[in-house]
């Protein structure tokens, strides 16, 4: 037996080990198959679930663990392998006592119903990840929060596993309940979104008014606005005090909107973005946008709102303002400088109601005082000026009159050395033809001169020409420059039309104006220069020189024998005014080589004239009549009386073709002819006269010629003179009276010796009468 065993051991000892080892190895599999699930060879494994997101609120508290809210559908990412092997049928959750017993036990004693899985969707290519859909139902009355794990199993008919990773654990929370019905949830939420616009607004509103500018409103407003300012200054005075309350009150408004869209929305997030919309259009942009332009109007009507709330945050509200008031001080108003006045005035020029000219004038007015005498002044050498020396003659008085100044500067030697001052009115009493010194008069006078530095300011010479004392100042300034002793230097001249002229911003311009800028001497246009050579009575002026004796004699000639003009007709010194005027005197050369050159005719036969002609010295041949009768005429004879008539009907003196009072053939006949019959041969078409003779020069001649302008001139002007107290169209019976008196022809003793003397002369020949 011993061999038999000792002979079998080495050769069946491995063969029944082998053996041993099949039997202990086989039941463990088929055990392992049984357990390791029936239907599916390849078990999923799930490592994690993660929250994606909830129609409420939700989230995942400090420990890790997600809750969601009762009544809401989540949507949950779920980590693991081989996921798409699970069913929506095949995850479930079961309730958990708490969170210690979760590691305890992988069985699910018992599934809940109190979370849905409706489907498992989205599952990655991988098969690692996948959306499971939860809907959660509502908690009992008696609970406010529950613990849920995750549970799977392989098939429909296999047991379910518990998975022990806490990240699959899952807390169900009791929805928080609203503490206000839903409408009166809504109305306050609208309310707070009103009133966050009203403190908006009236933050941007009231704080923009400007005490000074409420008090200008209550001054110089409408109606309506003067109203709103009375009741907006005394809290717009307490500026911080206002200021904190609105603040205050605009941020309770705004952070209570939040809280109570936040539990009426549910969503954190869209409770946020919420009131932010709702803030910022309906509390910011608009209440500023319609503050910003009718804040005094909004101010007013809810200064019962602002007064309220002001009482309301008063224990925070006033505190903070008496902090700001001390560390800031009072509150800066907004005060206008010169510039920024003149400035706000242009750039609200399209918006306010002043013309261009009320602007001109108020911007004038405010520059008054950065402007100097210097800048307005008008330069010495365009200055009119006169010297001290100057005698008062016709041609002086002429030139003042011409230059339209009413303050002319009087100089002595130089013009910078201005030592008096004339005034036109001074010279009212002062006769041309006394020649006058200028110094007597400037020395009667004495006005005083005021001179003032180049450096005065335009509002201080302003007040000095008010004192009335000058309206015109020599500008001087003190001239250091070089060597020697500094010294006084006139610049120019400036008066109070400058100074006028500069507020106004534009010229003025009077009748007598040459320039219409002194600065840039632009001469005004279409100005007419007055000629005061009519009333020049000066000798000087005559173009031809005759003696006075020579021009006393055909003054007295003419008033004395001639009708035309006689004293009632024109006044002795009309006629001498109008005996000196230029071109009444002439002279005629005579040329020996041309006798009956045309120049010598002073009439020619049938030819029209207009002139008067008396002869002063010198002989002329006189032609007239049917048979050409030629006689000569010396000194003092005259032709062409009827010329001087205006028109056909008017009426001249007996004779007036009279040739000459020394000789004329109808002279015997003359007291015979009616006034109104005029001469055979003489007449008087549409108002021009023809003469029916010729009178030629024989030498060298100096005769007077009066046109009939010249004439008609005289007339009027004698006219004038002889009835002042009536208009110029009431002179009706001065002037009938004047012509009754023209009518009559008047021969006295005197002119009848001087005819019959030079008929005697002449002795009465057919060749020297008509």
């Amino acid at each position: 037996m011993a061999p038999a065993d000792g002979g079998g051991c080495p050769g069946g000892g491995p063969a029944q080990g082998r053996l041993l080892l099949v039997v202990l190895v086989l039941p463990v599999l088929l055990w392992a198959r049984g357990v390791g699930g029936q239907g599916d060879p390849h078990p999923h494994m799930v490592l994690g679930m993660r929250l994606v997101s909830c129609n409420k609120s939700c989230g995942v508290n400090s420990d890790g663990i997600i809750f969601v809210s009762e009544g809401s559908t989540v949507n949950l990412r779920l980590y693991g392998q081989r996921l798409d092997s699970i069913a929506s049928n095949l995850i479930s959750f079961t309730e958990m006592d708490n969170s210690e017993a979760f590691h305890n036990s992988t069985h699910c004693p018992e599934l809940t119903k109190d979370l849905v899985v409706q489907q498992l969707v989205n599952v990655s290519r991988g098969n690692t990840s996948g959306m499971l859909v939860v809907f959660t139902k509502f908690l009992r009355r008696s609970e406010n929060m529950k613990l849920y794990a995750l549970c799977t199993r392989a098939s429909m008919d296999g047991p379910w596993q518990r998975w022990t990773d806490k990240d699959l654990l899952l807390y169900m929370m009791e929805e928080a309940k609203r503490f206000l019905p839903l409408w009166l949830h809504i109305i306050i939420i609208l309310v707070l979104l009103v009133l966050s616009g009203i403190f908006s607004g009236l933050n941007l509103g009231l704080m923009a008014l400007d005490p000074m500018e409420l008090r200008i409103v209550q001054n110089c407003g409408t109606e309506k606005e003067r109203r709103y300012a009375r009741k907006i200054e005394p809290i717009r005075r307490k500026g911080n005090y206002l200021l904190c309350s609105l603040l205050l009150g605009n941020v309770l408004v705004n952070t209570s909107l939040t809280i109570l869209l936040d539990n009426l929305i549910g969503s954190g997030l869209m409770a946020v973005a919420s009131s932010t919309i709702g803030i910022v259009i309906f509390g910011e942009i608009l209440p500023q946008a319609l503050c910003s332009r009718h804040g005094l109007a909004v101010g007013a009507n809810t200064i019962i709102l602002t007064k309220f709330f002001m009482l309301l945050t008063f224990p925070l509200s006033f505190p903070i303002s008496k902090l700001l008031d001390f560390f800031l001080g009072q509150e800066i108003r907004t005060v206008y400088n010169r510039e920024k006045l003149m400035e706000m005035l242009k750039v609200t020029e399209p918006y306010n109601d002043l013309v261009k000219e009320e602007l001109n004038m108020i911007q004038g007015a405010l520059e008054l005082r950065t402007k100097t005498v210097e800048d307005i002044m008008t330069q010495l050498h365009d200055c009119f000026m006169i010297r001290n020396d100057a005698i008062l003659d016709f041609n002086t008085m002429s030139e003042i009159m011409e230059s339209g100044y009413t303050r002319i500067p009087v100089f002595e030697d130089e013009q910078s050395n201005i030592v008096d001052i004339l005034y036109v009115k001074d010279l009212a009493f002062v006769d041309p033809d006394d020649c006058t010194p200028l110094k007597t008069i400037t020395r009667f006078y004495n006005h005083p001169v005021h001179f003032v530095f180049h450096d005065t300011k335009l509002d201080a010479m302003l007040e000095e020409f008010k004192k009335g004392k000058s309206h015109l100042a020599i500008v001087q300034k003190v001239n250091n420059e070089g060597e020697g002793d500094p010294f006084y230097e006139v610049l120019g001249l400036v008066t109070l039309e400058d100074v006028i002229e500069e507020i106004i911003k534009s010229e003025i311009l009077d009748e007598s104006d040459m320039y219409t800028d002194n600065r840039s001497r632009k001469r005004v246009t279409e100005k007419n220069k007055r000629d005061f050579s009519a009333f020049k009575d000066t000798d000087n002026e005559l173009k031809v020189k005759i003696s006075p004796q020579l021009l006393l004699a055909a003054h007295r000639f003419l008033s004395t024998e001639v009708p035309q003009f006689s004293p009632s007709l024109i006044s002795e010194k009309i006629l001498l005014r109008l005996l000196k005027y230029p071109d009444v005197i002439q002279e005629l050369r005579f040329d020996e080589h041309n006798k009956h050159y045309t120049h010598h005719y002073l009439y020619t036969r049938n030819k029209a004239a207009d002139y008067f002609i008396l002869i002063l010295q010198g002989k002329v041949e006189v032609e007239a009549g049917k048979e050409n009768m030629k006689f000569e005429t010396g000194a003092f004879s005259y032709y062409g009386t009827m010329a001087l008539s205006s028109s056909p009907s008017d009426r001249s003196p007996s004779h007036p073709t009279c040739l000459s009072r020394s000789a004329s053939l109808s002279y015997p006949d003359r007291t015979d002819v009616p006034s109104t019959v005029p001469l055979p041969g003489s007449s008087n078409v549409l108002g021009q006269y023809i003469s029916d003779f010729s009178v030629r020069a024989l030498m060298d001649l100096q005769y007077i010629k009066i046109t009939r302008q010249q004439y008609q001139n005289g007339l009027l002007a004698s006219r004038m003179e002889n009835c002042p107290q009536f208009p110029l169209d009431g002179c009706n019976m001065c002037t009938e009276n004047l012509v009754e008196k023209s009518e009559l022809s008047v021969v006295d003793e005197t002119t009848t010796l001087l005819n019959e003397r030079n008929a005697t002369l002449h002795k009465a020949s057919p060749e020297s009468a008509i």
